[in-house]
């Protein structure tokens, strides 16, 4: 595989210039472009072929990335790039709507450079895709890429309206990640998925035990109330039964195994 050109659209300027010098240090990837609001991105895109990738922010002033999907799809040239699309909100009418529009992927920021990286070059290669079937003692099963099944965890917890700064929202994210390899770490949840969500943040059994905590506490007060009936039906029937660390993580875990047959 050659160099890959990108496009950055974001009008955070100092994004954009640590996502293009990062980028550059790698030899498989070019920067083909940059701009800060939608309307430079389409007269920049009219003056040149379209690049092999759009990294583009959904909110933006002037013209958001919805709108610059939009007119990219009127002039039928979505179909020459891949598209990725960059958000602060996981709200599932938004998602549903940009997957409509073209967009091949979707990552809520914050986000780790390296993880971007690796999904570009991923969706430049056709034999590696997110999504693939395997063998596995006679049958096929679906193996979903980490950051699919990370996506999908963060797309549960803001449809929640779980406050992203706070420690719980991050612990929470990842102590479902980790359930959803190996559920059995439910059994042993203060021995063994307490201490390791802890390691993975540099904190203490205790903390991650308080901060999830914390972080249900929040939600169950002031979240998404439809979004938590969604999930916890049987603890909304019954007042003030919020759901134990381990229910709440294994909730979410469940749902995404079913629905994805993970």
């Amino acid at each position: 595989m050659g160099t890959i050109d990108v496009f950055i659209v974001d009008d955070n300027k100092e994004f954009c210039q640590l996502l293009a010098e990062f980028l550059e240090m790698n030899e498989d990837f070019n920067v083909a472009g940059i701009a800060h609001n939608g309307e430079e991105a389409l007269d920049l895109l009219a003056e040149k072929e379209s690049p092999d990738v759009l990294i583009i922010d959904l909110i933006m002033p002037h013209l958001d990335g919805m709108g610059v999907l939009e007119e990219l799809n009127s002039e039928d040239r979505v179909r020459e790039m891949k598209i990725i699309a960059l958000t602060a909100f996981g709200h599932d009418q938004m998602m549903k709507k940009v997957i409509q529009l073209g967009v091949d992927y979707y990552i809520m920021k914050p986000f780790d450079l390296d993880k971007l990286a690796m999904r570009i070059r991923q969706l430049m290669e056709p034999e590696i895709e997110s999504q693939k079937s395997v063998k596995y003692q006679g049958k096929k099963e679906k193996v979903m890429a980490k950051e699919d099944i990370r996506a999908l965890i963060t797309s549960i917890l803001h449809e929640m309206a779980i406050p992203a700064h706070i420690k719980g929202y991050h612990y929470i994210r990842y102590a479902v990640e980790l359930v959803i390899e190996d559920m059995d770490i439910l059994g042993a949840v203060t021995k063994k998925l307490y201490p390791m969500v802890a390691e993975e943040f540099d904190s203490t059994s205790s903390r991650v035990e308080r901060s999830i905590r914390h972080a249900i506490e929040v939600v169950w007060d002031r979240g998404n109330q439809e979004a938590l009936a969604k999930y916890f039906a049987n603890n909304m029937q019954e007042e003030n039964n919020k759901p134990t660390n381990s229910q709440f993580v294994a909730r979410i875990a469940d749902k995404i195994k079913i629905e994805n047959n993970v």
